[in-house]
């Protein structure tokens, strides 16, 4: 039933933005932005789509629909409209890692009240997925985006997910006027940072020549921190062999606890020098604390239902055992 309900959202998110990017001479993705902010305004805002529009609007609104079923529906079109032009910065998150990050967090924050900051949300596919898990829902949201279309499209599907969210449209870099949080979540861009007088206020400009964009986010992401907050993001396999001058490897022991590193399948990247993993660790208090052991592991193709249902129930097990 659940599908029928993502296949019937998608059907229409898909349907409107085709109608609007023909009208408008533009592209999936803006036109999909377009038919997003429309119906999440309940409006039209081109009288020459009304008679297009309005059969789609209603279809929709007649649905009883979850916010997950929102936001999954919603991300198909979102990716159709990023193969159908893509670009560097426009990627998502994929499916499976969006939940695992969000139970992640479950286990950490559990039913307390908690803030949680984005600070490369896109179209706040993963903040949205993250929200929709949790246990509480008084959770103070931010996201933060350079990009104008995604923070378009991020709002819109905040709205459509009746999710309470504080988006700002600027560089994740540039300095957050908002107060720590409790939880930094984050899939960090990857390649150099091309604001050179940006990045000279970061520590970590210096782990090689140019200023790469990874490792600033980690830090951005730990600067944004409460005392003992977390730190939870998809970073590149090589994010530790590009520390050449042990750059990074001395920030950490001044400023974050490790506590897991999750090798991704490589069955889920394209490229093998686009794979990745979850890095999570824990913002230090300054005080003298044990150390903790942290997990090191390789999850398995999301193929082998035995094995990764394993490797999950080892994950809990990790989390409901350690102190953290």
């Amino acid at each position: 039933m659940q599908t029928t309900i993502v296949s019937e959202l998608f059907s229409v998110y898909d349907q409107a933005a085709l109608f609007i990017k023909k009208n408008k001479q533009t592209d999936y993705l803006t036109g999909l932005c377009e038919a997003a902010e429309g119906l999440a305004q309940d409006a039209i805002h081109d009288d020459k789509l009304a008679d297009k529009l309005k059969p789609l609007y209603d279809r929709y609104y007649s649905q009883t629909m979850t916010a997950e079923d929102v936001r999954r529906a919603l991300q198909l079109a979102i990716l159709k409209g990023m193969k159908a032009s893509p670009q560097p910065n426009h990627e998502l998150t994929p499916d499976t890692l969006v939940l695992l990050i969000g139970h992640m967090i479950t286990m950490l924050e559990g039913k307390r009240p908690f803030s949680i900051l984005d600070p490369a949300v896109g179209t706040a596919n993963l903040l949205t997925g993250i929200l929709n898990q949790s246990e509480t829902d008084e959770i103070k949201a931010y996201g933060i985006d350079a990009d104008p279309l995604l923070i378009r499209l991020a709002a819109a599907n905040a709205n459509l997910q009746q999710k309470e969210i504080q988006l700002f449209h600027q560089d994740g870099l540039k300095p957050i006027l908002i107060d720590p949080v409790d939880v930094v979540v984050c899939d960090v861009p990857v390649g150099i940072y091309p604001d050179q007088d940006s990045a000279k206020v970061y520590t970590l400009k210096d782990v090689a020549e140019k200023p790469l964009t990874h490792f600033l986010f980690i830090e951005q992401g730990l600067n944004r921190l409460k005392t003992e907050g977390y730190f939870l993001s998809l970073v590149p396999n090589h994010l530790f062999s590009d520390d050449r001058n042990h750059v990074f490897h001395d920030f950490l022991q001044r400023n974050a606890t490790i506590l897991a590193l999750i090798q991704l399948p490589s069955s889920l990247f394209t490229k093998a020098d686009q794979a990745k993993s979850i890095l999570l660790m824990q913002k230090k208090s300054g005080e003298a604390a044990l150390t903790k052991q942290a997990l090191l592991a390789e999850m398995p193709d999301f193929s082998n239902e035995v094995k990764m249902r394993k490797f999950v129930q080892q994950l809990d097990h990790w989390f409901l055992h350690r102190s953290v």
